[in-house]
């Protein structure tokens, strides 16, 4: 795959550095030669010196060829137009971009770019670990909108059903795994103490389900 990364900060060199590893032909752009020190040593991509927006650097990078561009420096300005340059003017099949700053996801959303905003996901999976050990997330949709979250049975639970497990609209069961086996249930399905349960949900799905299961377990404690 023909890859183009935009930003060669800690994460484009970080990124950059992991699709080479891979296999895939990498071309990294950034307007700061010094940038390119972030790259390992071993890293044999393609360096391109010059502004984004230059269609002579863009050229040289091989857009008109890439499979992929993920444009993560952090002016998010640069990074939207970038973005949209590439997927409009140069067709390139994905295109991703990092949302450096929360406060301007709404103009990402406003020109319908895959956005990628480690701010907000770091944010989030920080809250989570702090207050909301018990329940682990395994998989992250998006920038966290919808998670697949890992819950653990336990005994007050045990016989008791998915419906009356996830009651919330947004929380939908994915799999519950039995002694080693795993299964699709459905919201009928009986649980057992010591289950695994994987449970899709947005964060006030599983915010809700969390309040659920510390108050129902209080209770039988």
């Amino acid at each position: 795959m023909k890859v183009i990364v935009i930003g060669c900060g800690r994460l484009g060199a970080e990124l950059a550095y992991n699709l080479y590893k891979r296999g895939h032909d990498v071309s990294v752009i950034d307007n700061i030669p010094a940038a390119f020190n972030n790259l390992p040593a071993d890293f044999q991509g393609r360096l391109n010196e010059g502004e984004a927006l230059s269609q002579d650097v863009l050229h040289r990078a091989g857009i008109e060829k890439a499979d992929a561009l993920a444009v993560v420096t952090n002016s998010d300005e640069l990074n939207t137009v970038a973005a949209y340059v590439a997927k409009t003017v140069y067709k390139v099949p994905n295109v991703l971009a990092r949302n450096y700053d929360p406060r301007t996801r709404e103009l990402f959303e406003s020109f319908g770019l895959q956005t990628v905003s480690s701010t907000s996901w770091g944010a989030q999976r920080m809250e989570e670990l702090i207050f909301h050990s018990d329940v682990r997330t395994v998989f992250s949709a998006g920038n966290g909108e919808v998670e697949l979250y890992e819950v653990v049975i336990t005994p007050f639970w045990d016989g008791k059903t998915f419906n009356e497990l996830i009651d919330c609209e947004n929380c939908l069961p994915v799999s519950l795994t039995r002694a080693g086996r795993a299964i699709i249930p459905d919201r009928s399905t009986r649980l057992n103490a010591g289950d695994v349960a994987l449970i899709s949900a947005t964060f006030e799905g599983i915010e809700g389900l969390r309040r659920r299961l510390m108050n129902l377990d209080k209770q039988e404690a």
